[in-house]
């Protein structure tokens, strides 16, 4: 069942009619964690330097993809060292994002959203680059209030690869046409567009709207309480 909108369909925007789903990033959109990515990349770039023979200087690529590089590296230099570098890696990442986990929230939003959502029959999901371990830190009570919660390590391919947001579509047995990805970041436009959904973008993070736009957000806000509001009203 889709939506009975808060307000007349005239004054929603074309971006939010006839939605089957919602699909969430995480970090920077449903909660506040404050990730230093770049000590995340210094920390790699130690771990990396025995397999290496150097110390990698840390460049632009996303941290995760780094690693992947990194234990692409180290495998050419010595058969079977990459999959040991690529796990140290991950564990010390995943120590930093459950350590930031234990200081972040929600934002104070967010689960009367995810609430209002659910009671017009829009089905609400998560995926996020993050650990599960650190969502559930911030979000003990996730399972309550989404139908689907898709963390990097339980699927194959983390965003910006469009399996990540297909799994969540298929797993709320939602049309992607009829999906909205909301995010706070470009990859999230781009993982929306490769998948086939609609895509909402919120200054929340560390982008603008305008940021956000140029990037192909169909809909943008300050906020996903603001986005959501000519369906929901005010929370």
């Amino acid at each position: 069942m889709r939506y009975d909108t808060a307000t007349s369909t005239s004054e929603v925007p074309a971006a939010l009619r006839n939605l089957d789903a919602v699909v969430f990033d995480f970090d920077g959109t449903l909660a506040e964690l404050i990730l230093d990515f770049d000590a995340m990349k210094r920390l790699v770039a130690q771990i990396a330097t025995p397999f290496l023979g150097f110390e990698p200087a840390p460049n632009a690529t996303p941290v995760l993809e780094w690693i992947d590089e990194l234990a692409g590296e180290a495998e050419s230099l010595a058969p079977g060292s990459g999959p040991v570098l690529s796990t140290r890696a991950m564990a010390s990442i995943e120590t930093m994002e459950v350590e930031s986990a234990a200081r972040g929230i929600l934002f104070p939003f967010t689960r009367a959203l995810l609430a209002g959502l659910e009671v017009r029959g829009i089905a609400c999901g998560v995926i996020t680059r993050n650990c599960s371990k650190a969502v559930r830190t911030v979000f003990p009570d996730a399972d309550a209030h989404l139908r689907v919660l898709l963390a990097r390590d339980d699927v194959a391919f983390a965003k910006p690869h469009p399996d990540h947001l297909r799994e969540a579509v298929r797993r709320l047995g939602a049309d992607p046409r009829a999906t909205l990805m909301v995010g706070d970041h470009p990859m999230d436009m781009s993982t929306a567009r490769a998948a086939g959904t609609r895509s909402g973008g919120v200054a929340s993070g560390r982008m603008s709207m305008d940021q956000l736009r140029d990037h192909g957000a169909d809909i943008t806000a300050p906020d996903c309480s603001a986005l959501l509001r000519p369906l929901l009203g005010t929370l």
